[in-house]
């Protein structure tokens, strides 16, 4: 290894080990694990086999490395040099590869998708700090990697250049062959000359927090032309590809999304601002990290790919940082923790003295916090001796005895008790060490608590008590246990919602059985007029669902929109709970307050075999709902072809108007829907209806621009002299609106 009076260091193949692991491959480099025989550590090193050290680009490259190696930031791959042979920038590795993968295999969290989003900004916004702003020109899942703990690291800036292509065109060109296509903003495609710029970056953050959240590729299966062609003119991934599931906090991302990827760059906003809003949304869904100090592998990790408590607890972070001023002071509390934190248990022993306990330490944190942290026993009950006090808290309103339950130490729980620790002492979010420990799933820890008088029925901030987490963890025997402790079963928190709510909406069957045993009230309504039976509709559990119906509840009650369990089961196309709600006497034909019955929400949505359920139980087939729409005519609008084709077997009336006098045939028209179309026609459907316009279906056809859909309404006898409220045919609408081909089409039959 070499190193340059500029810093950087130059290797070759001699510097690592012979053992190269491939862990990348793409259109123009390679990515191999390697290990560096003097310093014995792993790195990445990306190769160019196709590169020559005689070229300008070559040159150009390394110069760009030599750049990226000074920029070292939390949220920045290093760069640690280059190496001549082969062509290669040597960088950081990362063990968990590229989020590009993660977001195709594995189911993330919120919290955690949230996170990785704040980090991108994080290290986008390091990067355009620079003076003059390092443009990456290259932001994808693929460039974004990810460490040990699920952490972002942006990778491949700086490698792209305008300067390095003579023209838009070829830069456009070379974006698409390294798969960048989609992540392009419109200027790029539209008559202009001008460089891009921060806002360039920008735009393609926008659609990779897109593909974050929806974990699906954008325009999957479209070509680079039509992906060019959506872009120019307006169009983005749909907003629907994303999980109805979603926290309400997403919708505010949702908003900054799109301000990112707007049409006119000068209305997208920066990066320093960006950070400011991620920021703000992290610290409301943030992924728990138990415990930090000096030994990293001592962290406690979060599970973030399996479906997460919506109401877990964040954790406090216990830094290993004195809080003083005096100099003598800062050394002898830097010596003590750090002794605690090396496990030098017998050397803290000798240095521990009384003034070491009344100290005060980051986040308000005490000795005897860091102790029981370390989970040593005897330790712990030496700083006890030296007169700690056992319910001091920290900023976050964690004691001694929460710290103990969250790492599980029951010994020290029971030490910390014996004691005169505070059993219901709460931190600042009202959670007590019970919350904390049923969170957990720690049956013996819960049992202590218990058996030294916890309160049962203790509410956190969101009225959350340890019953509703149990059941909303599927925590079977937590919930056993806190059943024999006098808990009010059917304790709301602030939504409205008990123990029984959750469990049936998180699907937990056995533990909604325990509560029903114990007399939870079936039919109890949260803030939304919801019961038990809407949520475990609405999600799919059909165990629970016929659980709750053979127990009595009732399938009739309707929420706050006047939706029945049978509406939401339909919506989704829950096909089991549909035919259980119906057995036993659902009605299929309620409305909601928008008139919707359950037979126009399956057909919204596209479930055929939902909608054959429905007709088979005796809903109404033409019932008219807002508007006058019947299912036929939401089927028509939304392209649902297989659902309109099971409607008029059920001999829906393709001839009702709703109230604009459109029969489902002008809607099938106006939608441009061939497919429809031609089931209509099939079904003695008026082919010259005129609606309040005294517009027919081919004039609807002609303004949508469906040659083939005029094709086939001509073949079927429509006619094209009938005049709307304007006194306009059809061939005079097609030349008006500049549809040369179908005003061809509509000559050559007239003449």
């Amino acid at each position: 290894m070499e190193q340059s009076s500029e810093e950087t260091k130059y290797f070759s193949k001699d510097d690592f080990e012979a053992d190269w692991v491939k862990i990348a491959s793409r259109n123009f480099s390679q990515v191999f694990k390697v290990k560096v025989k003097v310093w014995r550590e792993t790195f990445a090193i990306k190769c160019f086999p196709n590169m020559s050290s005689d070229t300008s680009l070559y040159r150009q490259m390394m110069k760009e490395a030599s750049k990226m190696e000074k920029m070292k930031f939390s949220y920045i791959v290093s760069v640690y040099g280059i190496c001549n042979d082969p062509m290669a920038i040597v960088m950081e590795y990362m063990s968990n590869g590229s989020m590009d993968s993660l977001l195709t295999s594995h189911l993330l969290m919120w919290p955690k998708k949230f996170q990785m989003i704040h980090e991108v900004t994080m290290g986008m916004n390091f990067l355009h700090s620079v003076k003059p702003p390092l443009l990456h020109l290259n932001l994808k899942p693929a460039n974004i990697l990810l460490d040990d703990h699920l952490h972002v690291k942006i990778s491949d800036f700086g490698l792209v250049r305008w300067e390095e292509t003579s023209s838009r065109t070829e830069f456009i060109e070379q974006a698409a062959a390294r798969g960048n296509i989609s992540y392009i903003p419109p200027e790029m495609f539209l008559e202009s000359a001008k460089s891009p710029g921060t806002k360039y970056d920008v735009y393609s953050f926008a659609i990779v927090t897109w593909e974050i959240i929806a974990q699906v590729k954008p325009y999957p299966g479209t070509n680079r032309m039509a992906v060019i062609m959506r872009v120019a003119s307006g169009k983005r991934p749909s907003l629907e590809k994303i999980p109805e599931d979603r926290p309400d906090q997403c919708n505010q991302l949702i908003d900054l999304m799109e301000r990112c990827w707007n049409q006119d760059l000068r209305q997208r906003p920066c990066f320093s601002e960006i950070v400011t809003e991620t920021e703000e949304l992290r610290e409301i869904l943030k992924i728990p990290d138990l415990r930090r100090g000096s030994d990293e592998k001592s962290r406690s990790s979060q599970p973030v790919y399996s479906k997460m408590s919506t109401n877990l607890k964040e954790v406090e972070v216990i830094d290993m940082k004195p809080r003083f001023k005096d100099t003598d002071e800062i050394n002898s509390c830097k010596d003590i923790i750090g002794l605690l934190s090396r496990r030098e248990f017998m050397d803290f022993k000798k240095m521990l003295n009384k003034e070491h306990v009344s100290m005060v330490f980051e986040d308000g944190n005490s000795l005897l916090h860091y102790a029981v942290a370390m989970g040593d026993l005897e330790t712990v009950k030496l700083v006890l001796h030296f007169g700690a006090t056992v319910n001091s808290q920290s900023i976050k309103g964690y004691t001694p005895l929460i710290i103990a339950v969250i790492y599980k130490f029951l010994d020290i729980c029971s030490l910390l008790l014996e004691h005169g620790a505070d059993v219901n002492l709460a931190d600042k979010d009202q959670w007590t060490p019970l919350h904390f420990a049923v969170q957990s799933g720690e049956d013996r820890i819960t049992r202590l608590l218990l058996d030294s008088y916890a309160q049962v029925n203790a509410r956190e901030r969101d009225g959350w008590t340890p019953l509703h987490l149990a059941s909303q963890n599927g925590y079977e025997s937590m919930v056993r246990t806190l059943l024999t402790r006098k808990v009010t079963v059917d304790q709301q928190e602030n939504s409205g919602r008990t123990a029984l709510h959750i469990s049936c909406a998180y699907g937990h069957v056995n533990i909604a059985k325990l509560l029903i045993g114990h007399q939870a009230d079936l039919n109890e309504r949260d803030n939304g007029n919801c019961t038990p039976l809407h949520l475990a509709s609405d999600e799919g559990h059909f165990r629970v669902t016929r659980l709750l119906i053979k127990s009595g509840a009732d399938v009739n009650i309707v929420d706050q929109n006047r939706s029945t369990a049978l509406h939401l089961a339909a919506l989704k196309g829950h096909n089991g709970s549909c035919r259980q709600l119906l057995a036993q006497g659902a009605i299929p034909d309620l409305q909601t307050s928008q008139g919707w019955t359950p037979l126009h929400l399956a057909s919204l949505k596209g479930h055929p075999t939902t909608v054959q359920i429905l007709v088979e139980h005796h809903a109404t087939v033409n019932l008219q709902g807002e508007n006058g729409q019947t299912p036929l005519h939401i089927a028509c609008h939304y392209g649902q072809d297989d659902v309109v084709s099971e409607l008029l077997r059920a001999e829906a009336d393709p001839n009702i108007a709703e109230d604009s006098g459109w029969t489902p045939l002008h809607v099938a028209c106006h939608r441009g829907n061939l497919s429809c179309v031609q089931q209509l026609i099939s079904h003695q459907v008026n082919i010259n209806a005129q609606n309040n316009s005294d517009r027919t279906p081919l004039h609807l056809a002609v303004l949508s621009g469906s040659t083939s859909t005029v094709r086939e309404l001509l073949m079927s006898g429509a006619d094209q002299t009938t005049k709307d409220a304007t006194g306009c045919t059809a061939l005079r609408l097609a030349i008006d609106n500049l549809k040369e081909d179908i005003a061809e089409l509509l000559l050559r039959k007239e003449n």
